[in-house]
């Protein structure tokens, strides 16, 4: 089975993780199919640099999830904040 996951990086006591579409049965931190986004759990600040804390390419989650995918629960939480705080803009009308 296909799961959309979480793979640990970063440094000890400085997590950072990529949001990876791995088999179930590979390692935690090990082989995976494709790499979809990335998730900094650090507070914003923490870090020396003031980076984004989610990217996540919301057109492949919906292509693996078609596929059958399953998501871990710390992702689908963040695939659902990720929806919710990316609402396109609307376009600007000419008058």
């Amino acid at each position: 089975m296909v799961t959309i996951r979480l793979a640990r990086a970063g440094a000890k006591k400085r997590p950072f993780y990529h949001i990876v579409v791995a088999d179930s049965r590979s390692p935690r931190d090990g082989r995976y199919i494709e790499r979809l986004g990335f998730y900094d759990s650090a507070p914003a600040g923490q870090h020396d640099n003031q980076s984004e804390g989610l990217r996540l390419n919301v057109e492949r989650v919906d292509y693996w999830l078609s596929q059958g995918a399953a998501t871990s629960a710390r992702v689908a939480r963040l695939i659902k904040h990720n929806r919710r705080f990316s609402v396109p803009e609307a376009p600007a009308t000419a008058e």
